[in-house]
Order: structure tokens, then sequence, then C-alpha cells
């Protein structure tokens, strides 16, 4: 299987750069898979947990207590997102964001991620280095770094993420440890994607956003977890969880896991005052 690890001549070829003589007029057919895989490794540093990096048949990565926290997730085109509607830089922040996000709610700090991306032969090849420059922006902010990967031909764009996270020592917050008694806290705001997709369903949002509600929509479009809150959390916390699903099946997820159940107070459920 080809992988989207480049051989160190690509890696180190100067002739792939931001202003490459391939432009927004050129395909993914056209110019080719190593060609478009060798542009998205141009000039990006790996972080001291890559031991070994792009340029190989496999990457090696770091980990400091001998485990490895492991998640994986996909977007599909027309399912998760809709190119009218998101950047494709913000599709690739959003393709990271998710996958960190479960990690990350296990306590563990992401270090590397896998990418594979699916894409019809008609593709720009803008658009797949604007993908790519969007998932090393997202990881680059996590310190962590982007170690291999696929590129094939599918009828859509299909993006699809594996993140690694290290626990650093710590044991894993699991959704199994919540106790009776214990309080429910939450990081950030509930239904902002949601409101944000209602809003990108009404046509009249796409012909005049200035007038509509710009955090809704970016909310939708290329999330910004709580990492932080999550990492302090985790120092005390019984039991987490990404709450991606919405706040009732996320709750039902730890309740099950955790054989409890759980009061809520909907007044006291946070949400955004747009919502």
């Amino acid at each position: 299987m080809e992988t989207l690890i480049a051989s160190s001549e690509f890696a180190a070829s100067s002739e792939f750069t931001a202003s490459s003589e391939f432009g927004s007029e050129h395909t993914v057919e056209q110019v080719g898979e190593f060609d478009v895989i060798a542009r998205s490794l141009v000039g990006r540093i790996q972080p001291v947990t890559t031991e070994l990096g792009p340029g190989d048949d496999a990457a090696i990565v770091t980990s400091g207590d001998g485990r490895v926290v492991v998640s994986s997730d996909m977007l599909v085109e027309g399912r998760h997102f809709r190119m009218d509607w998101s950047s494709p830089r913000d599709i690739g922040r959003k393709a990271v964001a998710q996958n960190a996000a479960d990690v990350v709610s296990m306590g563990a700090r992401p270090t590397a991620f896998t990418v594979s991306l699916g894409c019809p032969p008609s593709t720009p090849v803008d658009v797949i280095d604007a993908i790519s420059a969007g998932i090393w922006d997202a990881a680059t902010d996590l310190g962590a770094g982007v170690v291999g990967g696929d590129l094939v031909q599918s009828p859509v764009v299909v993006v699809s993420v594996t993140v690694l996270g290290d626990l650093g020592g710590r044991p894993a917050v699991l959704r199994s440890g919540a106790k009776i008694g214990d309080k429910i806290a939450v990081a950030g705001l509930f239904g902002c994607s949601a409101a944000g997709l209602a809003l990108l369903l009404d046509e009249a949002v796409l012909l005049d956003e200035s007038e509509s509600f710009p955090d809704l929509l970016a909310a939708h479009r290329v999330p910004n977890p709580p990492y932080q809150s999550a990492w302090d959390a985790a120092e005390s916390a019984h039991s987490m969880t990404d709450v991606s699903d919405g706040l009732i099946a996320d709750l039902r997820h730890l309740a099950e896991a955790s054989h409890v159940r759980f009061d809520i107070v909907s007044a006291a459920v946070p949400t955004s005052l747009d919502v």
C-alpha cells in the first residue's frame, strides 16, 4: 500500500513550496500523488517526540511512560462538511480538533497525527495544500506532528485522522470512573455547533453571513475544544468524556460505563446566548 510518508529525497526537495509551479489550475491527477504529498511536507518541523518522521515506511513516536492513547475519526464531504460552507484550511483544523478532543478527554496530550486523504482526481492541488496546512496548524498548536498517512482517489473529499497521545505517567481518566455523589462539570458551551449547522442549512445565511452569528458558524466549521480545561480537570476528575455527540448521548455513555445515574438541572446547562 502506498503511504503518505514520502521518501527523503521528496522531503528534502526545495522544488515544492507554497509558491510552487503547480497552481490552482492543476489537479491532483495532473501533479501526482507523491508530488502532492511532498508539497505538504516542505518546511514542516516535527516535535521532539517524533523520533522518525516522514521519509521511511513508517514513523517512530516516543512515549514517556510506555503507553499510547489512540483514537481515529473521519470527515466525509457532504456528511460532516461542505466545501461551500467551510474553507479547506478550516476542514483540516476541524479534522484534527475532533480527534484531539478524544484523547485529551482521557487526560492525554497529543503527540502525533496520521492523516489519510481521499479526493476525486479533479480536485485542485491548492485545495489539498490548504487542508494539509490546516491540519499542520492545528497539530502544531497542540505541540504535535503529522507523521504519516495516505492519499487515495475517492468520489468525494474524505479526511481520516488518527491521533496518538501521551498520559505523561498519569492514570487515564475513563468513562467508567464516575462515582455516586460526583458533581458534573463541563468545559465550554453546548449547542453552538448544532446551531451553526442549522444556520448553514438556511440558504439566507450563505447569502449574507455578515448578519448572522459568526461564533456559532465558527463552532461548526472549525471547533476549538477547551483542551487546557480538560488537562486541568484530569488532575482530579473521576471520569471524563468528549461531548461532541451531545450532552444526553455522552452522559448516557458515562452512565452505562460507570453504572450510575445522573440528575441534571436543565437551567444549569451552559449554552451560548445566541443559541
